[in-house]
């Protein structure tokens, strides 16, 4: 089951649950996870605390992979909606398909892939993933 946080603004959440629970499958992610889209003062409190970089980044992924009472629970996703504007501007895309990329980056932390070590297997699988799955957003 995957779950979205958005307060404050719309999105269209059943179009990126189809989505995302599509992606899941293909990753064989199992378990739950929370995507929150947040400010930049919270990403930027995370990301001092856990990283310990002093700045609003696009996308935390805090996975956790562990048996609870309620079942598996694969982790926790934070993206950082100020930046993602910025990001999808840049990239001369919608804020929606941004976010798309950013989820996508996200579940493939979750899944244990590590674009800083590994020799660009993530990030070829994070592009053949939106490829596939933009459409889907508006």
């Amino acid at each position: 089951m995957i779950q979205i946080q958005h307060e404050g603004f719309p999105l269209p959440e059943k179009k990126f649950l189809a989505a995302l629970k599509k992606i899941a499958a293909c990753l064989e992610l199992k378990g739950t996870v929370t995507i929150r889209i947040a400010g930049a003062a919270e990403v930027r409190a995370l990301n001092r605390k856990y990283r310990r970089k002093d700045y609003a980044t696009d996308v935390l992924s805090f996975p956790l992979g562990e048996k609870l009472r309620g079942g598996f629970y694969a982790g926790d996703i934070l993206i950082c909606r100020p930046v993602a504007e910025k990001q999808a501007r840049q990239n001369g895309q919608s804020l929606e398909k941004e976010l798309l990329l950013l989820m996508i980056h996200g579940l493939l932390h979750l899944q244990g892939r590590d674009h800083e070590i590994d020799k660009g297997e993530m990030l070829t699988l994070q592009e053949r993933l939106f490829a596939k799955f933009r459409a889907d957003i508006p």
